[in-house]
């Protein structure tokens, strides 16, 4: 039988309280206690775990004997130091959100971290775990001949409100480009299974956010960018970005072309957003069109809706728990390693970096 799975988790905000909900999921895991600082957040997640237990510090929360597993859900400039201090201070299986630093300077610590911690870290990388892009990984080869082109579009609704409003701003989040895209940056390695070696963009901030003003400043996160990567194998991929098109009706489309053909994912956005005059939300998709015979044939990817309630993020959350559980339950290796999370942190900067400067960043 499997030993249970008792979290402990670090930030219970609007993606703290998603883990849970997909935590009480898991068969043989809970959430056992929380560290929060914001009064309203600890409310929220003490409606979803009776009898939770609060802590006033990290480290008062690695004390608790029950914890035996982490999950790091705080704000993005928070995460390194963090991972620092629960390694000094208690080693144990970590599940941490993205992006897994923000400033530059960090990569050399999480170098470090990975080089000497004893135990599993993963970096939640929910995109690779939604149904239709799960099954584009897994038949993306067959059905291309192998990938040459890559292509994300991503048309979605602007940023949510967080606590504090953190998220306004680039220097708090590592910019849009970290932030938001670093799931996408992720997505191009494992699908072209090689990195980047050239970044070039454009974007920035057009729509959204600048009526608001915190402490007189003017929020100066973006809203829209492309991105072009090349890759070391010669594949290469694009981003298209959008934090202004809500309308649409699928917010993810993914399409990888080779010399045989091309295999694409449609992935809706959370359903909670879908307007109801309109009816049922949209079917995630997977669509395969060989060159010969030419013609796509088309396959509805249904998401079990009891997934779609706990989250928004098309029921990757739950998967993603549940690997990780058994990683941490056995010894396994983690699907998103440190390397993993830096290298994709590292294409978002470099992607702020060119549209910054109007100059491809070499890698």
């Amino acid at each position: 039988m499997n030993s249970p799975l008792r979290y402990g988790i670090i930030g219970c905000g609007m993606m703290g309280q998603e883990h849970i909900r997909n935590i009480a999921l898991i068969d043989g895991a809970e959430v056992v206690a929380i560290y929060e600082p914001d009064p309203g957040m600890r409310d929220e997640a003490a409606k979803l775990v009776p009898g939770l237990r609060f802590a006033d510090s990290i480290a008062e929360l690695l004390a608790m004997d029950a914890v035996n597993a982490l999950l790091i859900a705080s704000p993005n400039f928070r995460h390194v130091e963090q991972l620092e201090e629960i390694a000094r201070l208690r080693a144990l299986p970590i599940l941490v959100e993205k992006p897994l630093y923000t400033d530059p300077e960090h990569a050399d610590r999480i170098a470090r971290l990975e080089a000497a911690y004893p135990q599993l870290i993963w970096v939640a990388m929910e995109y690779r775990y939604m149904p239709p892009i799960a099954a584009l990984l897994e038949q993306a080869d067959e059905a291309t001949g192998g990938i040459r082109m890559l292509t994300i579009r991503e048309h979605r609704f602007p940023f949510l409100e967080k606590v504090g409003d953190w998220n306004r701003f680039n220097h708090q989040t590592g910019g849009t480009l970290v932030e938001k895209c670093c799931h996408f940056f992720d997505l191009m390695r494992l699908v072209l299974k090689s990195d980047p070696v050239r970044v070039m963009a454009s974007g920035g901030q057009a729509v959204n956010h600048l009526d608001e003003r915190y402490d007189g400043k003017t929020p100066d996160i973006w809203d829209n960018a492309y991105v072009i990567v090349d890759f070391a194998n010669g594949a290469r991929a694009m981003l298209e970005l959008c934090m202004f098109a809500e309308g649409s009706r699928y917010q993810e489309e993914i399409s990888a072309v080779g010399p045989t053909g091309k295999i694409e994912a449609l992935v809706p956005g959370p359903g909670r957003f879908w307007p109801e005059h309109l009816g049922a939300p949209p079917v995630p998709k997977l669509i395969v069109s060989p060159r010969d015979p030419a013609g796509p044939r088309e396959l509805d990817i249904p998401v079990d809706p009891n997934l779609l309630e706990a989250g928004d993020h098309n029921g990757s959350t739950y998967y993603q728990h549940k690997y990780f559980a058994d990683a941490a339950r056995t010894g396994g290796r983690p699907h998103v390693s440190l390397s993993d999370g830096a290298w994709a942190v590292r294409m978002g900067l470099a992607a702020q970096q060119s549209a910054a400067t109007g100059q491809a960043v070499l890698l």
